[in-house]
């Protein structure tokens, strides 16, 4: 594993993970600009989708082992961890108070 292309997050969530071959990580793949044929078959062998020309950020939900396996490839740049996001403006119901 290519620890230098892991961002913090990614990195402290794979120490957490049990099972390796289980996709659990929703990450960002950043690569090259340009992919060749083998970039893009080894992008949609784990499951990304919508690999095409001229893009440079996908996202996949990976496993540890997969992972490893893009962190070492010389065309992936570096990946993130992707954070699940909730909504801004969420009510909170809080009890009101009285003056």
């Amino acid at each position: 594993m290519n620890y230098q292309k892991l961002d913090a997050a990614l990195a402290t969530a794979l120490n957490d993970v049990q099972n390796l071959e289980e996709p659990s990580l929703a990450v960002f793949i950043h690569t090259e600009s340009v992919l060749d044929s083998a970039a893009t078959a080894v992008l949609e062998s784990f499951g990304v989708s919508g690999v095409s020309s001229g893009k440079d950020i996908f996202t996949a939900t990976l496993s540890p082992n997969a992972i490893s396996q893009l962190s070492e490839e010389p065309w992936v740049k570096y990946l993130k961890r992707s954070q699940q996001l909730g909504l801004v403006n969420k009510r909170i119901n809080t009890p009101k108070l009285g003056v």
